[in-house]
């Protein structure tokens, strides 16, 4: 890269959070039937991939398949500047110097060490998203939020942290598999074609694909997409099934909750619609923690809990992780 070609940390920070926006969009309703095929409650409902989709339309109108999009999407930028700046802080402290082209062992470091940093941000957002999504009434992410917060403070927005930290470790498969298959495929074209955004994630890059690039772009992002979710998708199943309990169960009614409660908003969600299985009516709740978890969610449903929901979340990362990387070229050069 030459010198007239440095990076530009603020339109690369737009073209970033618009490409996550733009993924988010896409693959929220693939998003919204993996929730629902995870949670106990829910599961037994819907036949296939395809049946859930329709039953919730069906059901809850077209708008169901986002239910609870505002959390993570008002976290979209925050969370994707958190990650490129730790990934690539990470990735340059482990070379040693700046034009070192990094190993696949580095990337997949850094890219771990980045997704451990991001779950600061994922925690909370995603368990705001999950009590949306288990709930057939309406409800807004601030209700849900307030709810949390008034019976558990600060502490309870991070449930499920340990579990979304070993989720979130995902993206070191998932650069490690962006990283491969670019370099596989710009292997295989003349040196003078060649392009670099793997870089962008990776270490350095010129913003300037031509037709060759955006065929590497895309099939790498999708590729990457899927080997993120193949390694982790067990830890995402846990953390859906602790996020989507409470810590410990309150058998004080919901109506003397709210009627206890100084100046409460006009309604709350209905939490305890969520899991009414046998978690919700066992003296100490199962899902309680990390371990626990998968010990129970074993023990009652074998080991292939672990990959419910794991059809429409690989069909969800191939145009969810084409749209952020088309999203965001098409931002840098809109702006460069």
């Amino acid at each position: 890269m030459s010198e007239n070609q440095e990076l530009n940390p603020a339109v690369d920070f737009i073209a970033g959070t618009m490409g996550g926006a733009a993924s988010l969009v896409v693959g929220f309703p693939f998003d919204t039937v993996k929730v629902r095929f995870q949670n106990p409650e829910f599961a037994q409902r819907y036949s296939s991939t395809m049946n859930a989709f329709t039953t919730i339309v069906r059901e809850e109108k077209f708008v169901g398949l986002f239910k609870g999009i505002t959390s993570p999407l008002a976290a979209v930028a925050l969370m994707n500047g958190l990650v490129f700046a730790s990934y690539r802080f990470l990735l340059k402290i482990q070379l040693d110097a700046n034009n070192d082209i990094p190993t696949m062992s580095q990337i997949a470091l850094a890219g771990a060490g980045c997704g451990a940093i991001s779950s600061i941000i994922t925690t909370p957002t995603e368990l705001i998203k999950i009590r949306q999504q288990s709930l057939t009434t309406p409800t807004s992410a601030k209700q849900v939020a307030w709810d949390i917060f008034r019976r558990f403070g600060v502490r309870g927005l991070y449930r499920g942290g340990t579990s979304t930290i070993l989720r979130d470790s995902g993206y070191g498969a998932y650069f490690w598999a962006y990283e491969a298959t670019c370099r596989y495929l710009n292997s295989r074209v003349p040196s003078t074609t060649r392009s670099s955004e793997t870089s962008l994630v990776v270490h350095e890059f010129d913003h300037q694909p031509n037709q060759s690039s955006w065929t590497t772009l895309l099939t790498a992002g999708a590729v990457a997409g899927i080997a993120g979710w193949i390694f982790t998708f067990p830890f995402d199943v846990v953390k859906t099934r602790i996020q989507g309990t409470e810590s410990s169960h309150t058998t004080q009614p919901l109506s003397t909750r709210l009627a206890n409660t100084v100046s409460p908003p006009a309604s709350y969600p209905v939490l305890s619609q969520m899991y009414s299985t046998k978690a919700m009516h066992s003296p100490v709740n199962p899902y309680r923690s990390t371990w626990p978890t998968i010990v129970n969610s074993y023990r009652s449903e074998g080991i292939r809990v672990f990959f419910r929901g794991l059809s429409p979340t690989l069909i969800r990362a191939i145009p969810v992780n084409m749209a952020t990387f088309a999203t965001f070229e098409a931002i840098v050069h809109a702006l460069s």
